[in-house]
């Protein structure tokens, strides 16, 4: 007897399962679904940090030309510098 990955799709790998489900739509399996329940922690532990009305237009601008979040950018100059603090 094979094992499968998904009970629905009887696909043996995720590749196979994400092909199955790129042409069939859930509501045609509604029925094969069981109920599920699990818990999420989505707290994350963020710190804000006040910039210059001037700097955070700067900041924008960079980081819609490089095509990432602001937010991804200012973390990603801080750990350079911060690296750069640990290797003098």
């Amino acid at each position: 007897m094979k094992k499968y990955k998904s009970s629905v799709s009887e696909t043996a790998s995720y590749k196979e399962m994400g092909e199955f489900w790129d042409t069939h739509d859930l509501a045609d399996f509604w029925n094969k679904t069981k109920e599920a329940s699990f818990d999420v922690d989505i707290e994350s532990e963020v710190t804000y940090y006040a910039v210059d009305k001037i700097l955070s237009e700067k900041i924008q601008s960079i980081a819609q030309e490089r095509g990432v979040a602001a937010d991804t950018l200012i973390n990603l100059w801080v750990q350079e510098k911060l690296q750069e603090q640990k290797t003098s």
